[in-house]
C-alpha cells in the first residue's frame, strides 16, 4: 500500500547526459526531445504535467482502490480465502516484476509513445477487470494493468525529466509529481469506498476507461516525444526470468494454503522459483545491458534501503488487505466507512515524511529508519489486541498512528540512499528499483501472509468446531496470527537497517537540483 517512491536526479538539460528512472543506461537525449540549450521552454509544458499528473493518480490509486472493494468482489466471483490475494498481487507483481524493462522500453521506443500505449492498454484491461465473469478473468485484468502501469510510470517520471529543464521549474513539476504520489493512496481508498458502496465494485475497473483514454488523446496533441540515442538493447531473458520466478515463488505460496507446505506442488513451486531466481542473478551478471546491474544492489547502504523497502512493503500491504476485512466482515463497516477507517494512516505519511525531510540533514539515515520502522514493528503488534468486540478508537488508530508516523520516518532516508554514490548512469536503475522492491515485497508479503491466515483459521476450526460463534472467533485468529507475523516482517526491516545502513549525515547532503520526493 505504500505509494510508488521515485528519485530524480540531475538538474542538466535535456540535451546533456542523462538518466531517465527506469532505465540502467545512460541515455543521450536527442535535441528534439524537449527544450534543449538554447530552445525556449516547450509552452504546453504544465498542460503536459497535468495530463502526466492524472495518469500517475490513477496508476497510484489503482494499487489501494481495489482493497476496499476486495470483499465485495470476493463474493460476486466466489474467489477462495487462498486465492483472494491475486486481486492484490496480481498487480503489483506485474508492475514491480516488469518495471525496470518498462523504463528500458520507454527510452528506445519514446515515452510520448510508450506513455500512451500504457494508458490505452490501462484503459483495455480496466475494462475487461470491470466486465470479469469469474476469478480468473479478474486475475487476467489485473495483472495486465500492472504490465501497463510498468510501462507507464516510467515512461511519465522521465517525460517530466525532459520537459521541464530549469532548475526550479522541474522542482515544482516534481513536487506536483510526488504529492500525487502521496495522496494517491488516499484517494484510492475513498474512491474504491463511494463507487463500490454507491455502484458497484466493478466500477473500481471501470473509472479508469474514461480517465485512461482522455489522457491519451490529450498526451497526442500536447505531449513532445523524446527518446534515447544509439541502439535499442533489451534484457528480455532478464524479464522473464525474475518475473517468472516471483510468480511461482507467489503461486507457491497459494498453493501452500490450499495443499499445506510438504504437498508436491507447492515444494516443486518454490524449488522452481528458486532456480528461476537464482537464473536471473546468472544473468544480469553476465549480460552486457543488464536489466538489473548487480553493482547498484550489492553497496551496502543501497542494498540495504532496497532489502527494507521489500521487507517493509510485505508487512504493510498485507496489513492493509487484513484490516479490510476486519473493518467489513467482523466490525460490520461499509466501504465507504472502511475507506475513511484508514485516512489517518495516510496522514501520519504525509505529517511524518515532511518532518523526517528537517531532520535527515541532522540526524543521518540510520537513526531515522531505525525509529520508524520500531515504531512500525509497535504498531503491527498492537493490532494483535483487536476482537470482536474491540473498538476502532481504543485499538486501530493508535497503531494506525505508530506505523504511519514510523513509515513517514522510513521512507525519506530510504529514498536517499537509493542514490547515495550512485554513479550518474545507474541513477535511473537505482531509483526505479527501490519502487520495484516495495511492489515486489507487497506482492509476497500478501501472497504469504494470507496463507498463514488460511491456515490459521483451518487450525482454529478444527480444534474448536464450525459453529457461528467459532467462525467469527477463527477469523480474529488469523487476523491477529498475520499481524504478529507483519510485525516479524518490519522487525526484520529494522535489522536490515541497523546492519546495513553506514551512511552518516555528512553523506546525505544531496546536489543541488536532485529531489527527492516520497509517497
Amino acid at each position: 500500500m505504500t505509494a510508488p517512491t521515485e528519485v530524480v536526479p540531475g538538474d542538466g538539460p535535456a540535451g546533456d547526459r542523462g538518466v531517465a528512472a527506469g532505465t540502467g543506461t545512460a541515455t543521450a537525449y536527442r535535441p528534439s526531445a524537449g527544450a534543449g540549450p538554447g530552445q525556449p521552454p516547450d509552452p504546453r509544458r504544465w498542460l503536459a504535467l497535468a495530463i502526466i499528473a492524472v495518469s500517475q493518480l490513477m496508476v497510484v490509486l489503482d494499487a489501494s482502490i481495489m482493497t476496499i472493494a476486495l470483499p465485495h468482489a470476493q463474493l460476486d466471483l466466489d474467489i477462495s480465502t487462498a486465492n483472494r490475494q491475486w486481486v492484490m498481487t496480481a498487480y503489483t507483481l506485474a508492475f514491480g516484476g516488469l518495471l525496470l524493462l518498462g523504463g528500458r522500453v520507454a527510452d528506445y521506443a519514446g515515452r510520448k509513445r510508450a506513455f500512451i500505449w500504457g494508458l490505452v492498454g490501462f484503459a483495455a484491461a480496466s475494462a475487461l477487470g470491470g466486465a470479469a465473469p469469474n476469478a480468473e478473468a479478474l486475475f487476467v485484468a489485473r495483472a495486465l494493468q500492472g504490465a501497463c502501469a510498468a510501462l507507464l510510470a516510467p515512461a511519465a517520471l522521465s517525460l517530466i525529466t525532459v520537459t521541464f529543464t530549469e532548475g526550479k521549474e522541474r522542482a515544482r513539476a516534481f513536487g506536483v509529481y510526488g504529492a500525487i504520489s502521496g495522496g494517491g493512496a488516499a484517494i484510492g481508498l475513498i474512491a474504491g469506498g463511494l463507487l463500490t458502496e454507491y455502484v458497484s465494485w466493478r466500477w473500481c475497473m471501470y473509472v479508469n476507461v474514461p480517465i485512461a483514454l482522455a489522457a491519451a488523446m490529450a498526451a497526442v496533441l500536447v505531449v513532445r516525444e523524446s527518446r534515447a540515442e544509439g541502439r535499442a538493447s533489451y534484457d528480455v531473458p532478464g524479464a522473464v526470468t525474475v518475473t517468472l520466478g516471483l510468480l511461482a515463488l507467489v503461486y507457491g505460496f497459494t498453493r501452500a494454503a490450499e495443499d499445506g507446505w510438504s504437498a508436491g506442488a507447492t515444494i516443486g513451486l518454490l524449488v522452481a522459483a528458486g532456480v528461476l531466481l537464482v537464473a536471473f542473478v546468472a544473468i544480469e551478471a553476465r549480460a552486457a545491458a543488464p536489466l538489473l546491474p548487480l553493482r547498484v544492489v550489492l553497496n551496502a547502504n543501497r542494498g540495504g534501503s532496497f532489502l527494507v523497502a521489500m521487507l517493509a512493503g510485505g508487512g504493510l500491504f498485507a496489513m492493509f488487505l487484513f484490516l479490510t476485512f476486519y473493518f467489513q466482515q467482523t466490525l460490520g463497516y461499509s466501504a465507504l466507512r472502511s475507506g475513511f477507517a484508514f485516512l489517518p494512516f495516510s496522514a501520519g505519511i504525509i505529517v511524518s515524511a515532511g518532518l523526517a525531510s528537517q531532520l535527515l540533514p541532522r540526524t543521518g539515515p540510520k537513526v531515522l529508519m531505525a525509529a520508524g520502522t520500531a515504531s512500525a514493528v509497535a504498531g503491527l503488534l498492537l493490532l494483535t489486541r483487536v476482537g470482536l468486540d474491540t473498538g476502532y478508537a481504543s485499538h486501530v488508530l493508535p497503531a494506525e498512528l505508530l506505523i504511519s508516523l514510523g513509515m513517514g520516518m522510513a521512507f525519506v532516508p530510504m529514498s536517499s540512499l537509493a542514490l547515495l554514490g550512485v554513479e550518474q548512469h545507474d541513477a535511473g536503475v537505482a531509483s526505479a528499483v527501490l519502487n520495484a522492491t516495495q511492489q515486489v515485497g507487497g506482492s509476497l508479503g500478501v501472497a504469504l501472509l494470507n496463507t498463514v491466515y488460511a491456515t490459521a483459521v483451518s487450525n482454529y476450526l478444527t480444534a474448536h468446531g464450525t459453529g457461528g460463534t467459532a467462525q467469527a472467533q477463527a477469523q480474529i485468529e488469523g487476523y491477529t496470527t498475520s499481524f504478529i507475523w507483519s510485525g516479524a516482517l518490519m522487525f526484520l526491516a529494522l535489522v536490515a537497517a541497523l546492519g546495513f545502513i553506514r551512511a552518516r549525515r555528512n553523506d546525505m547532503s544531496a546536489p543541488e537540483g536532485a529531489p527527492v520526493h516520497v509517497g
